[in-house]
């Protein structure tokens, strides 16, 4: 079979809701990526075959069609084609898989993958609320469907306090999980462990440079201070995701581009996956799909040096390896998306470009990705740095 390398990977730093990057259009947003992967790369702009965006609001300044706008609004010639998917929060993960997917099979041979989300401009959830606001339809949910499961609504709330009783965590664990992830990503950030997957914005100020979620200063005690999202529950603020508006993406290409454009990889695609079960607990699916690709790929997971478990809430990881096994020293080694932030359909480029600029400063081989999407769907990348 033909191979897909990466051979660019990059994302903005996070901004808090309302913070630095909340005068940027999104479109804006992920052109500035997209720019950066074709300068980053050498590759002549006009040779590039698609653009797959994900994202996961697509209303107001993400609406008609964002990935084409992103190609618009970037220095990419207006031959480059694009398009718009919606995985939830796995969407940039898929639009690596069906750019890697489009090169493994020889249809192309230079595709970008990217995502982006500004969930300041474009709040989470607000197609919904638009038109329910409007008064148009019923919401996203037919009858027929909540009969069949049983429920009223599918919560991604309701799915971590879900978790959280299933797998037997406590409140403690979830927030020492939490301040684990903030310290790491405060301690990878001085070290300068993301300065080459970050492309620097311009914003009132200055560049912006630094993911703004990190709590350098977070304590057990202040943690445990906040109050759950459900009366007593035990998910809250601090041991969820943050929040967060960014872009990111990747650079995909053929064994036939490397030679043409004299393109360094920086990673091979050696395994592709996505499943999908329960969609009202939705969370866990990532330990399933891991096994499915774990069992696909012939490996285990002693080969996997690194792992990228999106930190959407504290139980998905926490479960992940309880189930699958995995060593605590590997995962999200600096820090996830409770430090970081979600910024949801540029999470899944912004993961891979952290996890494949990780595995070559720790001279790690094998990485692992995964995502826990809506609707009780999961992603899973394999990537073996070059």
């Amino acid at each position: 079979m033909a191979q897909a390398y990466i051979v660019e990977a990059l994302r903005t730093a996070g901004g808090r809701r309302g913070g630095a990057l909340k005068d940027w259009h999104p479109a804006d947003l992920g052109a500035a990526v997209l720019d950066a992967l074709v300068a980053g790369s050498g590759v002549d702009p006009a040779a590039i075959e698609d653009v797959i965006v994900g994202c996961v609001s697509q209303a107001g300044e993400q609406s008609f069609h964002i990935g084409r706008n992103m190609v618009l609004a970037s220095s990419l010639p207006d031959s480059v084609p694009a398009v718009t998917i919606d995985r939830q929060c796995g969407s940039s993960q898929q639009a690596l898989h069906f750019a890697a997917q489009a090169v493994m099979s020889g249809t192309q041979d230079i595709v970008i993958a990217a995502g982006v989300e500004s969930m300041t401009r474009v709040p989470m959830g607000l197609p919904t609320i638009l038109a329910m606001q409007a008064g148009i339809g019923i919401g996203p949910w037919s009858q027929a469907i909540k009969d069949r499961y049983g429920v009223t609504e599918f919560s991604q709330f309701t799915g971590a306090e879900m978790m959280v009783d299933k797998y037997g965590f406590t409140r403690d664990q979830l927030d020492e999980f939490a301040l684990a992830s903030h310290r790491k990503a405060a301690a990878a950030t001085e070290a300068g462990a993301f300065a080459r997957e970050i492309v620097p914005l311009k914003v009132a100020g200055g560049l912006h440079t630094r993911d703004e979620g990190i709590r350098a200063d977070a304590t057990l005690e202040g943690l445990a201070g906040l109050k759950t999202i459900a009366p007593n529950g035990r998910i809250t603020a601090g041991n969820a995701s943050q929040i967060c508006d960014g872009a990111s993406g990747v650079l995909v290409v053929s064994e036939a581009a490397l030679r043409e454009h004299g393109l360094t990889p920086l990673a091979r695609i050696d395994q592709l996956t996505v499943t999908a079960g329960d969609p009202v607990i939705m969370l866990d699916e990532p330990i399933a799909a891991t096994r499915r690709a774990l069992d696909r790929s012939g490996r285990n997971l002693d080969e996997i040096a690194l792992y990228e478990v999106n930190e959407a809430f504290a139980p998905v990881p926490l479960a992940w390896l309880q189930l699958c096994g995995g060593n605590p020293d590997r995962l999200n080694v600096n820090g996830g998306a409770i430090a970081l932030g979600h910024p949801l359909g540029a999470s899944g480029t912004k993961l891979m470009a952290t996890l494949v600029h990780a595995l070559r400063a720790k001279g790690g081989r094998f990485g692992l990705q995964t995502m826990c999407e809506g609707g009780g769907i999961a992603n899973v990348t394999i990537v073996e740095r070059l």
